[in-house]
């Protein structure tokens, strides 16, 4: 079994997730209101892009507390299931 705490990369792990996380969050706000204010949007791929990178959990639950693109299969279903693969994915490298 892979233990992380063992090659001392928990630390930059961790440092990643929260600023993938945070861009996440970001750039669905500023998507938000740009779509209010009919100015320029972020683009989908980019957003799911950001989702798979790691902040997936940040942005479902941002999309959810903001009502953002609640409406679109593509991101209710997208990225849900791009978190069960991360997760299984991670499952997977600390069972090896």
């Amino acid at each position: 079994m892979l233990q992380l705490e063992n090659l001392n990369i928990l630390p930059y792990i961790s440092a990643y997730l929260i600023l993938i996380s945070l861009l996440a969050v970001f750039l669905t706000i500023r998507d938000k209101r740009a779509a209010k204010r009919q100015k320029w949007r972020v683009k989908e791929r980019t957003l799911l892009l950001v989702a798979a990178l790691g902040g997936s959990v940040a942005m479902l639950l941002t999309m959810w507390a903001i009502r953002h693109k609640t409406k679109h299969a593509k991101f209710m279903i997208g990225i849900p299931v791009i978190l069960v693969l991360q997760v299984a994915l991670v499952l997977f490298v600390t069972t090896l």
